[in-house]
């Protein structure tokens, strides 16, 4: 106990310096423009994660995932939520211009899957699921639904998973070399990545999160849906999600901190669902 005490403010520096390696090794990138909500963080990716071979692997993904739900006779088998899901996305959809106007060009796909689970998610490129468990669960409203697609699609426009993709491929590289340098085994390398999550991964995490909230809902309100419903989404996710880990061992913000950003952005875009519902 007392030896791998010891080790712990050592594995700590090792991981601080290896941070500093792999933050020197990234290239910055611009993914969107910053918009009305001003999101304009400068973000970094790593030269170990091809960029093409990422989006190509998640294609191959999403048409698995479809697949898998096919066999299982759970794909889109509800006609009214699925042409409900569609029409709030094809709103949502020729918005994405305001950041990123490339993204227009994107093969976009819209599928349900009906599932318990409350999750819907974009992967790069414009491949989007949206589960039942959000609407019979949840009882949302169009303008909540808008406020989850828009949030997803937030994900993908940012490129968050590639941004991830680099943390973790640089973070898992670098780990290993800090627990062979130090000579502290698989328990060092363990805890130095435990002290990685914690201190870097997760908090990077909700700032994705939070870029997210900002994007979708004013993606959310130039097609038209109240920006308000983001608020009260928020607040029957987090009555859904009772039990939750801590703020500071969650990916997602504490559910205050989010309701009050988004009620400041959510007035903040308001003139644009107005000018949209005229």
């Amino acid at each position: 106990m007392k030896r791998f005490a010891r080790s712990l403010p050592i594995v700590q520096a090792g991981v601080l310096a290896t941070l500093a390696l792999v933050v020197a090794g990234c290239e910055t990138v611009q993914t969107t423009q910053p918009g009305v909500v001003g999101v304009q963080r400068q973000q970094y990716v790593s030269p170990l994660v091809n960029r093409a071979a990422l989006n190509k692997q998640a294609t191959v993904l999403y048409k698995e995932t479809l697949g898998d739900a096919e066999k299982k006779q759970l794909l889109n088998r509800d006609p009214e939520a699925v042409s409900r899901v569609r029409a709030i996305a094809h709103r949502i959809i020729p918005q994405v211009g305001a950041f990123r106007p490339d993204a227009r060009n994107w093969q976009w796909e819209i599928n349900v899957i009906s599932s318990k689970e409350l999750n819907a998610w974009c992967m790069p490129g414009g491949k989007i699921a949206v589960y039942t468990g959000l609407i019979e669960q949840l009882q949302a409203s169009d303008d909540e639904l808008a406020q989850v697609m828009g949030h997803e699609i937030a994900h993908a426009l940012r490129e968050h998973a590639w941004e991830r993709a680099s943390r973790q491929a640089a973070a898992g590289l670098g780990m290993t070399i800090v627990g062979i340098a130090l000579g502290v085994g698989q328990d060092g390398i363990d805890l130095a990545s435990t002290v990685y999550n914690v201190t870097f991964q997760l908090p990077n995490s909700r700032e994705h999160e939070t870029e997210a909230d900002r994007i979708g809902i004013e993606l959310a309100a130039r097609a038209g849906y109240d920006p308000r419903a983001a608020v009260t989404l928020w607040q029957k996710m987090a009555k859904a999600s009772d039990g939750a880990p801590p703020k500071w061992l969650s990916t997602h913000p504490a559910a205050a901190d989010r309701e009050q950003d988004l009620r400041f952005y959510g007035e903040k875009v308001m003139p644009l669902y107005q000018q949209a519902k005229r």
